[in-house]
């Protein structure tokens, strides 16, 4: 079963990477999608530009919408993975799955860069602001600072963990999982 995705973000590439390299970094989503190289990558929304890298800048950015299959995620995140050398910090894509059911559409935030250290703590900058947000809805900057102390607590915790377990078995991505409804740019 296909389903609509839409895929957005910039990693940020280290100085001299070329265009070359980031098409081969993004190899198996390429290869998924049964296309040769970024500019074939034509978004299903005419108004958006698909994948472009911009090699004075060094940024790939993604705005691309497509039909995918299942596997897709699995996909995207070994693409993520391949970019990791290639980039220089840690960055994150979104993708809203469109499902067409009562269920509500899927967001998650996947993460690459060039070190599992970088990714962590492109995940705990995230957390600590999805929170941030949510909380001060409600609550007062002294509540929200213990909650965001705790948070960081927690990713530090997680950290030594992973690290006593191998850099190496750590996943170059992750994500976040979240629901709500469609939007388009």
């Amino acid at each position: 079963m296909r389903s609509e995705v839409h895929v957005h973000g910039s990693l940020f590439c280290c100085k001299g990477v070329s265009l070359t390299q980031v098409e081969n970094g993004l190899r198996k989503w390429l290869e998924y999608m049964d296309v040769e190289n970024i500019g074939e990558m034509r978004s299903l929304e005419r108004a958006e530009p698909g994948i472009t890298f911009d090699r004075a800048e060094r940024i790939l950015d993604i705005c691309w919408t497509g039909e995918v299959g299942h596997s897709f995620n699995q996909c995207l995140q070994e693409t993520l993975h391949d970019m990791g050398p290639l980039l220089e910090r840690a960055c994150e894509i979104e993708l809203t799955f469109y499902h067409d059911d009562e269920d509500g559409d899927e967001y998650q935030v996947l993460f690459a860069g060039p070190s599992a250290e970088a990714i962590h703590q492109a995940q705990r900058l995230r957390m600590v602001e999805d929170v941030a947000d949510q909380l001060s809805r409600h609550f007062g900057p002294d509540e929200v600072d213990q909650v965001s102390t705790l948070v960081n607590q927690l990713f530090d915790k997680d950290w030594e963990q992973k690290r006593a377990q191998m850099e190496s078995d750590f996943p170059a991505s992750g994500n976040l999982i979240h629901f709500r409804h469609k939007h388009l740019h």
